[in-house]
């Protein structure tokens, strides 16, 4: 699979825009094209999805280990793969460039072409380029300015090559009609935006125009992802059947969560906001996304939100991650949620929790057993008043600073943490088997 990384000094560089228009533009040459964002980010997976019309996935070292990253390149069906880096190129966990998207692509060795978006400035891009590009283990070869005229990026251009040893492969001119609004947790959902096909097309238009695909194309790298996943299937007492939540509430899902499962059990995809009931299962997954934004149509679904607390109140098994811990509260705000917790969430104007933790299990529970350490990912503007007692210690990583967190109730377990099975194995192996034993009681 031939792989190269679209990466920026900073966030908000223009990363996702240029991505989607590079990728619709290789589709749209012939080309078969994946996708991958690296870090934890859900939302601007989805728009590369939509631009390379498959599955895209994430790339991040901290949840998913060096085996769980190889499993989720594994998952990719195609020639040609675009990888869009996260926040700047080199900002990693803490202040270092661990697991930044430059170590990625250095794990992966595969070039990196710079997104750079001039600020005021001239010549001044040009040392700054440089610095990133001679700064070790970087893998940037080629750059693309954006948000430039033509008589610019020729100046940029000459300037660059002068220089440096890197090369100028083309640009993106300002498009104030391809803006993509944000909201409290990022971009809003690629499925809420109108017309986006539309949109990108319209970036990949201007890709082709100005921007020389032919050498961005013969820069990929190809790579052979190694498979080395260890998975212990289970052998149920009966076909163990999972019902997923997926709709615009409920969205936050790492790929490669939804492969293992789909690999190990019968999947059932439910939507709480618009189906009456949950389908016959042994396991509900409820992820995160943004039940806060439609929490007057989830709370208008009363069927659904009795179905889930019956399923809940006789003993079935629910995992909740984040927007789904915030579901099955109280509720969220003024609007009444499902209720098999007694906590209220509220929204706040900033991050509660942002990055990565790590977590160890203070009780044994439906991850493990007391003592387990696992790895994930917490980014949230909501606070929930405590329901209990707490399951998980979480640690900041990188830093000294941990809190308290999971809450349980009957076979039921939920919390902020976002967890990737892949680089957490004996998690999923945990829960199934503990559906599974209670299939055959």
């Amino acid at each position: 699979m031939k792989t190269i990384m679209l990466a920026a000094p900073s966030s908000g560089g223009g990363k996702t825009t240029i991505a989607m228009g590079v990728i619709r533009a290789l589709k749209n040459r012939g080309l078969g094209v994946c996708a991958f964002k690296t870090g934890p980010d859900y939302i601007d997976r989805a728009f590369l999805e939509s631009a390379s019309g498959k599955p895209a996935g994430n790339l991040d070292l901290h949840l998913q280990g060096k085996e769980g990253l190889q499993y989720a390149l594994s998952l990719a069906n195609s020639d040609h793969c675009v990888i869009e880096g996260v926040m700047g190129y080199f900002d990693g966990i803490a202040n270092t460039w661990k697991n930044s998207s430059c170590h990625i692509a250095d794990q992966l060795k595969i070039p990196t072409v710079l997104i750079y978006t001039p600020k005021g400035e001239m010549f001044s891009a040009i040392p700054k380029i440089k610095g990133m590009a001679d700064f070790a283990p970087s893998s940037i070869q080629l750059v693309i300015f954006n948000k430039v005229t033509a008589p610019m990026y020729l100046l940029l251009k000459e300037a660059l090559e002068s220089h440096t040893s890197l090369k100028a492969i083309g640009y993106l001119p300002p498009m104030k009609d391809v803006e993509i609004p944000s909201r409290h947790l990022g971009l809003v959902q690629s499925q809420e935006i109108d017309a986006l096909d539309q949109l990108i097309e319209s970036i990949a238009q201007s890709v082709e125009a100005h921007i020389d695909l032919e050498t961005f194309i013969a820069e990929m790298t190809e790579i052979s992802p190694e498979i080395d996943l260890q998975r212990n299937p289970i052998e149920p007492r009966k076909p163990i059947t999972v019902a997923i939540a997926r709709d615009q509430a409920f969205s936050f899902y790492y790929r490669e969560n939804l492969q293992l499962l789909e690999e190990q059990t019968r999947v059932e995809y439910f939507s709480p906001l618009h189906d009456t009931k949950l389908p016959s299962c042994d396991l509900v997954y409820l992820g995160g996304g943004y039940p806060e934004v439609f929490r007057k149509e989830l709370a208008d679904n009363v069927s659904m939100r009795q179905s889930i607390k019956e399923y809940g109140e006789n003993g079935g098994a629910i995992y909740a991650e984040c927007g789904g811990y915030m579901y099955l509260g109280k509720a969220i705000e003024d609007s009444e949620m499902v209720g098999l917790f007694q906590g209220v969430s509220h929204l706040t104007s900033k991050l509660q929790r942002f990055g990565y933790i790590d977590i160890e299990l203070k009780q044994d529970c439906l991850l493990g057993k007391a003592g387990d350490r696992l790895t994930g990912h917490e980014f949230h503007k909501s606070i929930t008043i405590p329901d209990g007692s707490t399951r998980f210690t979480i640690h900041k990583t990188g830093k000294d600073k941990k809190w308290e967190c999971g809450y349980s109730y009957k076979n039921v377990l939920a919390g902020y943490p976002h967890i990737s099975f892949a680089g957490n194995q004996k998690v999923l192996q945990s829960i199934l088997n503990q559906v599974n034993h209670q299939s055959g009681e």
